[in-house]
């Protein structure tokens, strides 16, 4: 009777707000490894995700030796 599987994608997402999880998800984005092929700039353009989760996310992949994809 595990719950945790109902959602097709499983994200692996620290907790960030609702709208943004919801961003991530829409623009396809559900496991972290998939933020490294993304700018920050360009994760900022997506409606939901501001600067707060942003941090966040850059935090938690700095921990697993991961970052965002370098501008350019």
């Amino acid at each position: 009777m595990d719950n945790s599987s109902q959602t097709s994608q499983e994200s692996d997402f620290p907790k960030i707000s609702g709208p943004a999880t919801r961003a991530l998800s829409h623009a396809g984005l559900f496991k972290l490894e998939q933020l490294t092929k993304v700018t920050e700039a360009d994760l900022l353009k997506l409606h939901g995700l501001g600067p707060k989760a942003i941090r966040i996310l850059n935090e938690v992949l700095k921990e697993k030796g991961l970052s965002f994809a370098n501008k350019g």
